[in-house]
């Protein structure tokens, strides 16, 4: 198995792959569930995904997110601010619009999407490490 040496030991690229495309469907979700809740068929999805996709893709590079992918701080946090803001200016610099209160459910929903699964993700590894013996 392909493995990045970063820190204290090699991240498997397949984790690297995993941490990528869930966060990327996460997006998706919040964009579909959006358009869902305000009576907008999925058929313009794009339209709504396109932005957050874009700041989550600069979240990943400037963080380089590769090296630590599940961590919550730093590279959960950061992608989180990068997926909001980019996505928010990205939003406006197209001629969508951006109200305060879309800003607000974003923020909300895509930290719940992009840092929860990273915290459930702890939470495994944690409960999964007290599971194991201890070599003798």
């Amino acid at each position: 198995m392909a493995s990045l040496h970063i820190g204290a030991g090699p991240i498997p690229r397949s984790s690297i792959r995993t941490a990528g495309v869930l966060d990327a469907v996460l997006v998706l979700a919040f964009a579909a569930i959006g358009r869902l809740s305000h009576g907008e068929s999925l058929a313009g999805i794009g339209v709504t995904y396109w932005p957050f996709l874009g700041g989550l893709i600069i979240g990943w590079l400037v963080l380089r997110a590769w090296r630590h992918p599940r961590t919550i701080v730093w590279t959960g946090i950061g992608i989180w601010i990068a997926t909001v803001a980019g996505g928010l200016l990205l939003r406006l610099a197209s001629g969508q619009g951006v109200q305060l209160s879309f800003a607000i459910v974003t923020t909300i929903v895509l930290g719940v999407f992009l840092l929860g699964w990273r915290a459930i993700a702890a939470l495994v590894q944690r409960a999964s490490r007290q599971r194991m013996p201890t070599p003798a």
